[in-house]
């Protein structure tokens, strides 16, 4: 395993703000990281970094345990963190260097880390000059130098743009196809646009761990109807593959089918054959931000 956690626990004070976490993440894999916000996502990611102490539990990076050799754990990570710290008097090739240089980077590597990145059009610039999504691409390029094993990214489109958005999921993924990349991000088209698996943590607990494909084939479809008059909640049984069925607001109903087939001609049908009209009518499938919401409101 390129990640491995057991029973990670960080305890500040009288606050746990990570509890007994377990997670491994395998070579290869994209894996999209969400919670709300306290709910222990950067903490954790910092823990992995071995820039944070557990209080107990162990953590693998590379078979490399990260709390008896930190250093030669960290040789394996590349780290953008949330806020991308730089120094923004310094032009981007300079800025780069400066990091080769501490990592004893050849120049060769350095040039080619900034084309990859798509940097090559800015190099000549100050870093204060930059838009928010090339700095994000300098901090991207300073955690590649090293040509790291593992990449740890804590929300790496915050505050881009919808063009620069495309450009770095497609980056992203390019970086996925040899390194394992764990990705912490609010965006939930974000994750289902990259990541092969998610893990939800909530209150410092881990609440769903699974991959994006065994959640798309579970799909469970929504509609939600509005009658003309109000209905008995038993009268709405006669429906095939009917989950559940939520009287949400007079005659507006929530209906869960556990089936892919389109079930809105069936309720067109059963409202006709019933003597009721149709006043509204929307559909929607259970998405990765249905489950969300499900498991940390």
């Amino acid at each position: 395993m390129s990640i491995a956690l057991s029973t990670i626990t960080k305890i500040y004070g009288e606050q746990k703000a990570v509890d007994e976490v377990s997670f491994s993440v395998k070579k290869g894999e994209i894996v999209g990281f969400l919670g709300p916000n306290g709910a222990g996502k950067s903490t954790t990611m910092k823990m992995l970094t071995g820039y944070v102490t557990p209080t107990s539990g162990s953590i693998l990076v590379s078979d490399i345990d990260v709390l008896e050799k930190p250093i030669l754990a960290q040789k394996k990570i590349g780290y953008l963190p949330e806020h991308n710290p730089l120094y923004l008097e310094m032009y981007v090739r300079e800025y780069l260097r400066f990091h080769g240089r501490i990592q004893r980077v050849s120049k060769s590597s350095i040039e080619e880390v900034i084309t990859k990145v798509g940097l090559a059009p800015e190099a000549h610039k100050k870093i204060q000059q930059l838009s928010k999504g090339y700095r994000q691409r300098v901090g991207l390029a300073a955690a590649l130098l090293h040509d790291p094993e593992v990449l740890i990214l804590d929300e790496p489109t915050t505050g881009l743009d919808p063009n620069q958005l495309v450009e770095m999921r497609q980056l992203i993924r390019e970086l996925g196809k040899d390194k394992t990349v764990l990705l912490s991000t609010h965006i939930m088209q974000e994750v289902e646009a990259v990541c092969d698996r998610v893990i939800i943590i909530n209150k410092g607990k881990v609440v769903a761990n699974t991959s994006l494909k065994e959640l798309k084939s579970n799909e469970q479809q929504i509609i939600r109807v509005t009658f003309d008059f109000r209905i008995e909640p038993q009268f709405l049984t006669k429906l095939p593959n009917l989950l559940s069925s939520k009287n949400t607001s007079e005659n507006n109903w929530t209906l869960s089918f556990d089936t892919q087939e389109d079930m809105r001609p069936l309720i067109f049908d059963f409202a006709k054959d019933n003597g009721l009209k149709i006043l509204g009518l929307s559909t929607e499938n259970k998405s990765l931000e249905n489950l969300f919401h499900e498991l940390t409101k």
